[in-house]
């Protein structure tokens, strides 16, 4: 299974709320070429590092594609731009933000894509959705189970399911 977070803390003129974002996210992401066979719910959480910006809204979703690693990337970021991201600093608030995570069991490490994501492990806005549609999955190279991963979270990290 491949997977790929999404996530989204400001509101667009064109698609209004965060959790709007995220939907279009997914719907345009399945025009480019992804299949959605799974989705986590939506998770509201603090930014990450911690600042006054606005907390997100983040999924998980799986999919199956017939593109390249590296083709999946390109249409990403097409899709985050198509929907009005503009990159400025690393960790801005943004439209939404699309992040491949896990390519099977597939690993690479190339400047500009490197799987599994080098900080999946560390961010409970991706371990706790992806938790919820691939429960039995290990990190390829830390060998540890996701259970295992958000034990080791830090508590500051706030995170709680959105009712959507």
């Amino acid at each position: 299974m491949i997977y790929i977070a999404i996530g989204s803390n400001l509101p667009s003129a064109a698609y209004g709320l965060p959790v709007a974002n995220c939907r279009v996210a997914i719907a345009r992401l399945q025009e480019a070429g992804f299949t959605l066979l799974a989705r986590s719910p939506f998770y509201e959480t603090a930014p990450v590092p911690y600042s006054d910006q606005p907390w997100y809204v983040n999924c998980v979703v799986g999919v199956a594609t017939e593109l390249t690693p590296n083709a999946a990337l390109v249409a990403c970021l097409a899709v985050e731009e198509s929907m009005g991201r503009v990159r400025s600093l690393r960790n801005a608030a943004r439209i939404v933000d699309i992040d491949v995570l896990i390519w099977h069991e597939f690993s690479q490490n190339e400047p500009d894509l490197v799987i599994p994501h080098p900080r999946l492990h560390l961010r409970a806005f991706v371990l706790m959705p992806l938790a919820d549609i691939a429960p039995d999955w290990r990190h390829p190279s830390l060998g540890a189970g996701i259970a295992d991963l958000i034990a080791q979270l830090p508590p500051d990290q706030e995170i709680r399911a959105l009712k959507a």
